[in-house]
């Protein structure tokens, strides 16, 4: 029986020694894998902080959108008063270019018949 306890002792020691050897390879793998959930868990944490920094972004791109569609807005208000003042001031333009104009000929009328009565005289 003390052989059959030698064998069995032997294969017990290796069954440890090969247990030890997978306790000891896994150990390595929970190891690197609890590294690696914390890198994981560090880029997750860095992602979250750039989402919150690009959402801040578009909040303040978005308002300055809207406040520069507004200035647009009223600027294009503005360009159409302008524009029709302008057109007002042309039409008042042509009007009194017209009426310079006739006041020009009847002047030239009335010295046209004053030379023409001191010439009488």
């Amino acid at each position: 029986m003390s052989g059959f306890y030698c064998e069995g002792s032997v294969e017990l020691t290796q069954l440890l020694n090969v247990a030890l050897f997978h306790t000891g390879d896994a150990n390595r793998q929970i190891s690197d894998l609890k590294f690696k959930l914390v890198k994981s868990e560090q880029e997750v944490t860095a992602l979250e902080q750039n989402i919150i920094r690009l959402e801040g972004q578009v909040t303040r791109y978005k308002t300055a959108s809207e406040s520069a569609e507004k200035v647009e807005d009223e600027l294009k208000v503005e360009k159409r008063k302008l524009q029709r003042e302008l057109r007002s001031a042309l039409d008042r333009i042509d009007e009194l270019e017209a009426a310079n104009s006739h006041l020009s000929k009847r002047l030239e009328k009335m010295k046209a018949n004053r030379n023409a009565l001191l010439a009488q005289q």
